[in-house]
């Protein structure tokens, strides 16, 4: 059996969690998310601790076992206490200000991009150069912060363009003559 899937989930109070056919939903304090589940994965609820485990011996579900229960745990801390991202603008004249479900982000076009954020991911700008993206969908906000990251990703002679905080740009030396 994966490693992983032996972990146990505890879930905190507060959270509630309902196990149907094929989905499981997970309801907490910041909202709710449900996933679809594979044939091949099994759960188990008991006395407040989930249990996922694989439903035959082939590797396959071994390893969708393992899968479910780190989606299955990201719902749950989602659910509880979120996640965030945060993205940084490096670069003369880069700003970004978000104003309410857009992101106006401008990176050295002709034009500024505005970006529409999708339901249930929300955005600050606690300064000109610094996009703080919040949700309870793991896997959201990682898909939201890598298309505002696309519009300009960091270029290794400078370094300037759209980053991760804590992203490490490695830096080439210019040509010499």
């Amino acid at each position: 059996m994966s490693r992983v899937a032996k972990n146990p989930i505890t879930l905190p109070k507060g959270v509630e969690t309902v196990i149907a056919k094929s989905e499981i939903t997970v309801k907490g304090s910041k909202g709710s998310l449900s996933q679809a589940l594979h044939h091949d994965v099994q759960i188990v609820l008991d006395a407040g601790v989930l249990q996922v485990s694989p439903k035959n011996n082939s590797r396959q579900a071994d390893a969708l076992a393992g899968t479910f229960r780190a989606l299955i745990n990201n719902m749950v801390t989602g659910v509880t206490t979120g996640f965030q991202r945060k993205l940084v603008l490096q670069g003369v004249g880069y700003r970004a200000k978000a104003q309410g479900q857009v992101v106006n982000i401008a990176v050295g076009y002709s034009h500024p991009i505005d970006y529409q954020l999708p339901a249930g991911v929300t955005a600050e700008t606690p300064t000109q150069t610094e996009i703080l993206l919040s949700a309870t969908d793991k896997q959201l906000l990682g898909q939201v912060a890598a298309e505002i990251r696309a519009f300009r990703p960091p270029e290794p002679y400078k370094g300037k363009g759209i980053r991760y905080a804590d992203e490490v740009v490695y830096r080439k030396e210019a040509k010499k003559k």
